[in-house]
Order: structure tokens, then sequence, then C-alpha cells
């Protein structure tokens, strides 16, 4: 197999030979690091600075180069932009088809331009990886991350490549007027969906896709789904997926995302009230709303596996488990059984299918809306969290039909099964199994005697390709045959090691870092205090303030409104001027100080006491939750990004124990009295807290 070293040489453009990177200086450079350390002629500490000031140098290089390039190419744009005005005046075929090819020319020496840049990016990787594996650093990760946040950075100009974009929008748009439109006024600006027919300008976007871009809001949003991969595809790997998708069957997925989430909270303002007419204490509402949570403990598991083979069946039988919840939810009021109420949340609990939601975008829709999709999961789960109890302020009606109550208590129950019912007969009607394409299939595709390439050689070109299309930002495990000769005792472990998902929790977690569990803990305490607040709202404001059903409804629907401006504000310009863990150790602060002022000790408790610090707490909390996942979807072992003990399930559990262990708290909070409520239920709240923020201090240095 041919290494990475050799290939690049292989592939170098000889008047360019000077600008790429010196991936075998570099690579002696590491061996020469360590053999220094362990001679202990060397500190690491003055290893770290050297080898950052050779990278630095390295990019500089070939970031300069580049620029050069892409001006050169700017200055050619403009002088055929001069023959293009002078050919529209006076249109001559056989001008126009010379000028077409002009800008062709051009169009092939950007693609040039990109190869050179992307060839340089993954040669980056791969001594950034082999860096790490030779010193047990993450290396990688902090040097990325600083330089890709720094304003004067080179490394910015791979990440964001605008002047890239500024050439390709050149060169489609002029191609595009000269195309034979007779009687069209419009360009590409005007009509952007309207397909490029010209195949340099797709190969052109296909090669700008390849390319990693930097952080932005969308992006913050979509990894606060915590949606794994294993790597990121590139355009051309993306065929399957374009072959499964099917918008209707996203839409459905994110439907029932969002009424899951308008299911869970819309009971809340009045889930007190319920446990009353029932003969329970208000307290028992903490056993009512955390029945839902204890079931999905259980559910993301068999969600999850079942996931591996169908989409389309857990989806169904999530509705269905939710309609009967919903149902027994509603009627237990007419049949005065508390034990109905409590199975009917179980039920709905059974029903929870986020852990199938998460798995179709991560598999089932194609890389160039993946992103997209991702957000659209996350707007759907606040959207969901903020209709919810909105939805509850306005059923304050009462009614009978027969021998059926409707009222504040039931209606939610109701409202939810015919929601449940109709989004049943949807997704009946419009979900698409998608294809599920194996590799025994695949198979003989590759390895067919016809084909007149050999079988080395196919396999050396789709491993080089392989090195190719993995981005900067990856680290998954290299293939020992890319190393080179001098590197034999420096070998990775083999790809199906590296890429085998894990087959239990306990392999699961065997694969987190320290870091990755300060943070899983983070995510705990984050989801306690949230619950805490959310659950017992009704309990504490009926009790202090004499809050109407209504009153807390607006207030939880104000809350949960925050959700996208906030992440909005952190994804787009907060996460751009300080590092992740600084404002990861800043939120757990401010969600400290936003519990400590919800105790009730010296003073009346008043509304703008409460309101206040429950915003505080909230919206850190938010912004910790935001922050926290984009860190796990980058940390985490990339075996976790597929199988059934996936990242997503063991965020999803860590979430969905703290939500019941909150609500079992509330309720046995509520034995103390509801005067005794607030500052019971917060003291567990505080101590979590501020274990959270010892451990993110005593792992800092190994947060990115």
């Amino acid at each position: 197999m041919v290494a990475f070293g050799k290939y690049l040489q292989r592939k170098q453009i000889e008047e360019w030979r000077g600008y790429y990177i010196n991936y075998k200086l570099m690579k002696k450079k590491v061996k020469q690091y360590a053999e220094q350390i362990q001679g202990g002629s060397q500190h690491p500490r003055h290893v770290l600075k050297d080898f950052s000031r050779m990278l630095d140098t390295q990019i500089e290089k070939t970031v300069l180069f580049m620029l050069e390039q892409q001006g050169l190419l700017a200055g050619r744009l403009a002088t055929l932009r001069e023959t293009h005005d002078a050919v529209l005046e006076q249109p001559d075929i056989s001008r126009i088809v010379e000028l077409r090819e002009s800008y062709r020319e051009v169009a092939r020496d950007l693609l040039q331009l990109l190869v050179f840049v992307e060839l340089n990016a993954v040669g980056l990787r791969k001594i950034l990886k082999k860096f790490d594996k030779r010193f047990g650093y993450r290396f990688a990760d902090y040097y990325v991350k600083t330089r890709a946040n720094h304003p004067y950075s080179q490394l910015q100009q791979v990440f964001k490549h605008v002047g890239v974009g500024a050439v390709v929008g050149a060169i489609s748009r002029n191609l595009h007027e000269l195309q034979e439109n007779e009687g069209s006024f419009y360009s590409i600006y005007d009509q952007p969906a309207l397909p490029l027919q010209d195949p340099v300008v797709e190969a052109l976007k296909t090669a700008v896709d390849k390319l990693a871009h930097s952080t932005n809001f969308l992006n913050f949003l979509a990894q606060h789904a915590l949606i794994m991969q294993d790597d990121l595809q590139t355009p051309s790997e993306d065929t399957i997926d374009e072959r499964t998708y099917h918008f209707n069957s996203l839409l459905l997925n994110l439907g029932n995302t969002f009424l899951y989430m308008v299911n869970t909270y819309i009971i809340v303002p009045t889930a007190d009230d319920y446990s009353m007419s029932l003969g329970a204490a208000a307290t028992v509402c903490g056993v009512v709303i955390g029945s839902m949570a204890v079931a999905q403990v259980f559910s993301s598991v068999y969600f999850s596996a079942w996931s591996n083979r169908s989409y389309f069946k857990p989806l169904v039988f999530s509705s269905i488990a939710l309609f009967i919840g919903n149902l027994m939810y509603a009627l237990a009021y007419d049949a005065n059984s508390i034990a109905l109420l409590l199975i009917g949340r179980l039920c709905c609990g059974l029903g929870s299918a986020r852990a199938v939601n998460r798995r179709y975008i991560s598999d089932c829709v194609p890389l160039r809306i993946r992103m997209q999709a991702s957000a659209g999961f996350v707007s759907a789960s606040a959207l969901g969290m903020a209709c919810g109890p909105a939805l509850a302020g306005l059923l304050q009606v009462k009614f009978k039909i027969y021998k059926l109550t409707f009222n504040q208590s039931t209606l939610p129950g109701w409202v939810m099964a015919v929601a449940w019912l109709f989004y049943l007969v949807w997704l009946c009607i419009s979900f698409r199994e998608p294809l599920r394409d194996t590799e025994e299939q695949e198979e003989p595709e590759r390895t067919n005697p016809n084909e007149t390439i050999s079988t080395a050689d196919r396999e050396e070109n789709s491993r080089v390709e392989e090195g190719l299309r993995k981005p900067l930002l990856i680290t998954s495990g290299l293939k020992p045959e890319d190393e080179e000769e001098e590197d034999c005792d420096d070998s990775e472990e083999s790809p199906e090691d590296s890429h085998r998902p894990a087959n239990s929790f306990r392999a699961a977690y065997q694969l987190l870092t320290p870091s990755v569990k300060v943070q899983l803990l983070i995510y705990f305490m984050l989801k306690y205090a949230m619950e805490i607040l959310l659950s017992e709202s009704s309990v504490i404001t009926s009790y202090y303030f004499s809050w109407t059903t209504s009153s807390v409804a607006i207030f939880l629907a104000c809350l949960g409104l925050t959700v996208l401006p906030i992440n909005m504000i952190v994804g787009s310009y907060v996460s751009n001027m300080f590092e992740d863990r600084q404002i990861l150790l800043t939120s757990e602060i401010i969600v400290f100080f936003g519990i400590l002022f919800s105790f009730n000790l010296f003073v009346p408790y008043t509304v703008p006491q409460y309101v206040i610090s429950g915003l505080i707490m909230f919206v850190a909390a938010e912004v910790l939750e935001g922050v926290n996942l984009s860190l796990l979807s980058r940390v985490m072992s990339s075996r976790l990004s597929k199988g059934t003990y996936n990242g997503g399930l063991l965020s999803t559990e860590a979430g969905t124990l703290a939500r019941v262990v909150a609500d079992a708290t509330i309720t046995l909070g509520g034995y103390l009295g509801r005067g005794h409520l607030l500052n019971a239920t917060l003291l567990p709240s505080l101590v979590i807290c501020i274990g959270s923020i010892v451990a993110t201090c005593c792992t800092y240095n190994s947060l990115y």
C-alpha cells in the first residue's frame, strides 16, 4: 500500500512543489522529539512550543501561496470580464465558445488549487494524529481550536475559503450567462435553485464541499443534537444517502420529536392539580412527570437497537404507545385511579423514539442537508418544549360528553391522543422505509473479475482516496498500510477494531475518556437542575404566589422560547470569541449562582426573585448544554458513532436518569411539607453543581 508521504510527492504539481507542507520533515521531527523526551534532553512543554511553531510556519507558507494563486485567478477573471462585455454587445458564436472555454480553463486551475489545499489539510491532519499517538496528548484538538478561532490565523483561510467562493461564483455566473438562454433575463442569483448544466461548475461545487468550514450557528445548533458521525462524508460518497433520503419521512421524523416534547411538558402546569383531584398529594406530580422519564430509560435502548433494522416500525410503535398512554392519562380522572394515571405516563415513556429520531438523521439524510436536519431536530425539541405549557394554558375549559370529563387536567391527554392518532395516519401514508445496502451486497461489485484495473491498484486507489476524503478535524484511526516503512513500529489498530461499535453499556463506558465522563456529569447536572425548576414550578408558584395554571403555563412557555435565541447568540458570537471550555466553566458558575439565588432563606420569597433566578439558571443551563454537547460530538470515540450503544444513546440516558432522580427528589421532598420543598430540592442541585465545577476545573486543560 502506498504511504501518504509518497502519495503526496507523486500528486504534487512540480511548479508548486516548494509550497506544500513538508510532511516527511515533520514526521522525522516527531520521531526526533520522542527520542529527545525519552533521553531527557528536551522538556515536553518545549516540544509542544517548537512543534506548534513548525506547524504555523508550514501552514503560513501554504496559505500565502493559496492566496497568491487566488489573486492570479481573480486577475484572469477580470480580464475575461472585459472580453465578456464586448461579446455581449456584439454576439459572435465563435467568440462565445472561445470565451466559455477560457472560463472552463480558469475553473480547472481552481480545481487544482482546491486539490492543493485538500492535500495539505490531509497532511496536517495525519501529522497531528501521529503526534498525539506518539506522545499520548490531545494536541490536535488544542491546536486546531486555538488557531481556528483566532482572528489572524492562517488556518481560518482553509476553513472559510471566502476567496474561493467568490471565484467559484464568478465562474458560475459568467458561464450561465454564456449559455443559450434567449429571452431569459435571470442570473444564477435570481434563480438559485436552477441546476447548473456545466460539468466543470458541478465539479467545483463538489470540491468546495469537501473542504472543512468554520463553526457557525447552524453547526453549533446541529452539534447540540449530538448526532454522532463516524467520518464526515464527501458528496461523492453520498450516493446511498441520496437514494434513501425522503423529505416527507424527514418531516415525519421531526414531527415525532416535536410531538413527544409537547407531550412531555403539556402536563407540567396541571400535574399537581390532577394528583390532588385523585386524592394524592400535590408533590406526587414529581412521580407523575418522572414516570415518563423512567420508562424512557429502558425504551431508549430497545429503540436504538430496533433502528438497526427499521425506522418505520419503531415510529409506528411509538405513535401507538403514546396514543394509548395519553388515553389512559385522560381516563384516569373519571376512573379516579392514580394507578391508571401513572401507567398512562409510563406507556408514554415507552413510546420515546428520540434515539430513532437521531439515528434517522445520522444514517438517512444526505450530507448536504444533514447539518440543517440536525439543527431542525434541536429546533423541533425547543419548540415542543415551549408549545407544551402554552397549549396547557389554553385548555382552561370544563365540560362533559356522556360520562367523560374534559377539563384542564384531562384535556392534555385527550388533545395529545388525537394528535398522535393523526400523526400515525400520516406516518402510514407518507413514510418511506430507507434502503439498507449491506457490505456483502457491495462486495461483489468491488471484486468483479471483469474489471480492467487490477485488484491491488483498485485497493491502493480506494485507500488513498479514503485518506483524502477525511477532513482536517476528524482524527479517526489510520490504516497501518498508510504509514511508511520507517513507521512500522508505530502502526495503529486495524480499521475493523477502530470502527467496531460498542456492544454493551460497559464497552461504551470503557471508551469514555476522563474528560468525556466529566462532560456527561455536567449534562446530568444541568438536566437535573432544569427538571427541578420545571417540574416543581406549579407546586412552588401556587404555594408562594397563588399562581393559576395559566400563569404557570406562560412562565414555562417563556422559558422554552429562550432556547433558540440563546443558541443563536452563543453559536454565532460567543463561541467565536471564547474557547468552549471557558464558556463551559463560566456557564456552570452562572448556574451555581442561579440555584443559590433561588433559595428561600431570610426574606419573604417574591415573584421577582423566583422568576429572575429561574431565568438565570435556565438560560445558563441552555448555554451549558449547547457547548457541552458540541464538545461531546467532537471528542467522543468514533466507535460510539454507530450501533445500538452510541454516543447519542449515552447522552440521552444521562439526561433521562437526571430527570428521573430530579422528579423522585420532588416527591420525596414533599414529605417535608410544601413550605420546605423548594430548599429541599435545590440543595441537591447545588451539591451536584459544585461537584461538576470541581470536576471541570480538575480536567480543564484536557477540555477543548
